[in-house]
């Protein structure tokens, strides 16, 4: 059976005729009597009792009937969520971000996304940038916010922003007054870091290789208030982005010599297509942070 058929049954069943119900559909009368008569066909099952030009609905046919009603309404509301989609009314995005961007520099860009779509649900996974690799290959996220020059071959980029890595120290720290320090100079100090597993802590690494020293890891934690309160009360200072320390008016960025700079870009899988919503959302942010 097809919807069209249980189209029509309904239509019978509610006007008590088929003359009625090719008139409610806009059809031929005998369009609703062959659909019904091949659907009893099917069935093998007598659905109307035609008395001279009324026709009853049988006991069998009201329990059609019941199924019929439900299925067309289910129908409906799909046709309904489908036509919502293509207009963003409704959908769901699943993007991931780095601890830092998640908690400094996107939540008023998604919040404008929130207002532009309000309908769209948008699930935020804050984790480090290996967390959120593994979350996009096993297909948990849909974009990703991620460093331009670590991408996979699996995942395709565009860039975003261009955001630097900055020395993080108190008030009372005497690089305070320094235009720039070296990373040799840096790693001289004991140091506030993230664990294992970040890039942020991962690149530091990688520097401090190349520089043939072994950084002094006084505090090891994932939390960003954390390495803030540390560097304030002066036990350690740390390095993050520009923009994590921006409104800490205790804080002060130091730059290095030379700058460094992180290239962060949206990503999403090569072979897989996005969502309308997702692509929505990555056009967005885009549109808010032109490279």
């Amino acid at each position: 059976m097809d919807l069209k058929q249980l189209t029509y049954l309904v239509a019978v069943a509610d006007t008590g005729s088929f003359t009625a119900a090719a008139q409610r559909h806009h059809v031929a009368q005998s369009a609703v009597s062959m659909a019904i008569a091949r659907l009893e066909q099917r069935l093998e099952l007598k659905l109307f009792e035609r008395q001279d030009r009324r026709v009853r609905i049988t006991p069998e046919g009201e329990v059609l009937l019941t199924h019929a009603r439900r299925l067309l309404q289910q129908a409906e509301r799909a046709e309904r969520e489908m036509e919502e989609l293509k207009s963003l009314v409704r959908g769901e995005v699943r993007i991931g971000i780095p601890f830092m961007m998640g908690s400094y520099f996107f939540p008023p860009i998604l919040m404008a996304f929130k207002h532009r779509f309000p309908g769209l649900r948008i699930e935020v996974d804050e984790a480090g940038t290996r967390d959120l690799l593994s979350r996009m290959a096993t297909g948990e996220l849909d974009l990703a916010i991620l460093i331009a020059s670590d991408l996979p071959a699996e995942l395709v980029g565009a860039r975003l922003v261009r955001e630097e890595m900055v020395a993080v120290v108190g008030q009372d720290h005497p690089w305070r007054a320094e235009p720039s320090i070296t990373l040799e100079t840096f790693f001289e100090e004991e140091l506030a870091l993230f664990r294992q597993g970040f890039y942020h802590r991962e690149h530091m690494e990688s520097l401090a290789r190349e520089a043939g020293v072994t950084p002094r890891i006084a505090f090891e934690s994932n939390l960003i208030p954390l390495h803030k309160a540390v560097v304030r009360q002066g036990f350690a200072v740390s390095t993050l982005l520009r923009m994590a320390i921006e409104e800490d008016d205790d804080l002060f960025a130091v730059p290095f010599t030379p700058p460094i700079y992180l290239e962060l870009c949206v990503a999403w899988h090569r072979d897989e297509t996005l969502s309308r919503a997702n692509r929505a959302l990555r056009d967005f942010l885009l549109e808010q942070c032109p490279a």
